[in-house]
C-alpha cells in the first residue's frame, strides 16, 4: 500500500510539473500572443514571462508587432487617358493591436496586399499618364490615406506605401521619347534665335557707335581743315599785303616774287598730273635763278625793316 501511495505522489508531482510548464509562457521581443479560454479571446501576452491557466487557457495567435514590408506584385492598370501601364510597389505596415489583427480579419497579410492592389488601380486609374509619371509623391500620399483608413479596424497602422516602378508600353515610351526630342529641338531653336537676335542687336549697336565716332572724327577733321585754311589764308593775305606795299614803292623784286610763285605753282601742277609720265620743259636757267635771287633779296629787305623798327 505504501508503494502505491508513493507512486501516486510521484504521478501527482510529475503532473504538477507538467502543468507548471504548460502555464508558463515566454514571449519574445517584438511578438504578442493572444490567449483563448475555451475558444474565446481573454487576454494578450506581452514580451517577457507570462502565466496562463493550464488546460483551460491556450495560445490562440502569435502576432508579429514589428514593422513589416510587403511586396506588391506587378499589375497592369488602365489610366484615365486609356494608356496601359504596369505598376508595382511596396507597403510598410505595423500591427498595433494584436487582438484585432488576430480576430478582425482572416489572413492579415493577404487582406492588406489585396486592399493595396485594389486602391492602386483605383487611384492611378483616375489619373492621366503624364500625372502618373510626374506626381508619384501625390499617388503615394493618396494610397497611404486610403489604405491606412481601411486597415484601422484591423489594428494595423500602414506607415508608408511606395510605387516602385511605372512601366508604360514600349510604343508609348518611343512616342514619349520622340516628343521629348521635339521639345528639346524646339527649345534649342528658340535659344539659337534668341542668340542671333542678341548678336544682331549688339552688331547694330556697334555699327551705330562706329558711325557716331566716324562722324565726330569727320567733324573734328573738317574743323581742323577749316582752321588750317583760315591760317593759310591769313598768311597769304599778309604776304600779299607785303608784296603790294613793295610794288607800290617800285620794288622789282616784288614783281619777280609774284612771277616766280605762279611759275612754281604751274610747274608743280604739271608735274603732279596723273596723266603725265614725262615732262619736257624748256626753261631758261638764268631767268629762274634771277627770279629766286629777287625773292631772296625781297625777304632780306623785309627782315631788315622789321629788325630796324623799335
Amino acid at each position: 500500500m505504501l508503494e502505491g501511495f508513493s507512486a501516486f505522489v510521484i504521478a501527482v508531482a510529475i503532473l504538477a510539473i507538467i502543468l507548471v510548464f504548460m502555464g508558463v509562457k515566454s514571449v519574445s521581443q517584438g511578438m504578442e500572443y493572444t490567449v483563448e479560454r475555451f475558444g474565446r479571446y481573454t487576454d494578450t501576452l506581452t514580451p517577457g514571462l507570462n502565466f496562463i491557466v493550464p488546460i483551460i487557457d491556450r495560445i490562440g495567435h502569435k502576432i508579429n508587432m514589428m514593422e513589416t514590408v510587403l511586396d506588391v506584385p506587378s499589375q497592369e492598370i488602365i489610366t484615365k487617358d486609356n494608356a496601359m501601364v504596369r505598376v508595382d510597389g511596396v507597403v510598410f505596415y505595423q500591427v498595433l493591436d494584436a487582438a484585432k489583427a488576430a480576430y478582425e480579419v482572416n489572413n492579415l497579410e493577404l487582406a492588406t496586399l489585396n486592399l493595396t492592389m485594389t486602391n492602386i488601380r483605383t487611384v492611378m486609374g483616375s489619373m492621366d499618364l503624364d500625372e502618373l509619371l510626374s506626381k508619384r509623391d501625390e499617388i503615394n500620399s493618396r494610397l497611404l490615406n486610403v489604405v491606412d483608413e481601411a486597415t484601422t479596424p484591423w489594428g494595423v497602422k500602414v506607415t508608408r506605401i511606395e510605387i516602385k516602378d511605372i512601366a508604360p508600353p514600349k510604343d508609348l515610351v518611343d512616342s514619349m521619347a520622340r516628343q521629348m526630342k521635339a521639345e528639346r529641338d524646339k527649345r534649342a531653336s528658340i535659344l539659337t534665335a534668341e542668340g542671333q537676335r542678341q548678336a544682331e542687336i549688339l552688331r547694330a549697336e556697334g555699327e551705330k557707335q562706329a558711325a557716331i565716332l566716324e562722324a565726330e572724327g569727320r567733324k573734328e577733321a573738317a574743323f581742323r581743315d577749316a582752321e588750317a585754311r583760315e591760317r593759310l589764308a591769313q598768311a597769304e593775305a599778309r604776304a600779299t599785303l607785303m608784296v603790294s606795299e613793295a610794288i607800290g614803292k617800285g620794288s622789282v623784286q616784288a614783281i619777280n616774287y609774284f612771277v616766280a610763285q605762279k611759275y612754281v605753282e604751274a610747274i608743280t601742277q604739271l608735274a603732279t598730273a596723273p596723266n603725265q609720265k614725262v615732262l619736257l620743259m624748256p626753261l631758261e636757267t638764268s631767268g629762274l635763278v634771277g627770279t629766286l635771287a629777287g625773292v631772296t633779296e625781297l625777304a632780306r629787305q623785309a627782315l631788315s625793316k622789321t629788325g630796324s623798327q623799335p
